[in-house]
């Protein structure tokens, strides 16, 4: 759901919620698939992770809306070399485009040398997941405060806009 207007902070918030959401999905599948020495391909299993993208642009490219102007007093015309008129600037509520990416880390786990085991080689080793269980709970941690990080900013967010109503 999109919302625009003055109440973009809501999509901000909703979108790194989402964003949370699904690093800890995969957080909670590497550590299920942990001790996963073969996968459906053969293969030890590969920690996944999320790669988060934007578009880079340049801060006044945010800069800009729909009739909105913003008057902008400089005691300096060399503050903001990048505008050709500083007087008329104007405010974006836009976000740029986001991607989620899903990857798979490709650092290989630690062997073991395990003779017994089905899966061993020749020289007895077990290639194991590359998983450390540690790593995946301290970003587990990360992305469960960040969540709720934007979770209060959303219901601040929320709260303000249901007061001004009540203006």
């Amino acid at each position: 759901m999109k919302i625009s207007g003055s109440l973009f902070g809501l999509n901000i918030s909703s979108k790194g919620m989402s964003i949370q959401r699904k690093k800890m999905d995969l957080i909670s599948q590497n550590i299920a698939n942990a001790d996963n020495v073969r996968t459906e391909n053969g293969e030890p299993y590969k920690r996944k992770f999320l790669k988060v993208e934007t578009e880079q642009n340049q801060f006044i490219n945010n800069l800009q809306m729909e009739g909105q102007a913003l008057n902008l007093q400089v005691t300096n015309k060399d503050h903001i070399s990048t505008l050709q008129t500083p007087q008329n600037i104007s405010i974006s509520s836009g976000m740029g485009e986001i991607s989620m990416t899903e990857k798979e880390d490709a650092k290989p786990g630690d062997q073991i040398y395990m003779p017994e085991n089905p899966e061993a080689d020749a020289q007895g080793y077990v290639q194991m997941s590359n998983v450390n269980i540690i790593n995946e709970m301290v970003d587990m941690i990360a992305a469960t405060r960040s969540y709720e990080a934007n979770l209060q900013a959303l219901n601040s967010a929320k709260t303000m806009a249901k007061d001004s109503l009540e203006i």
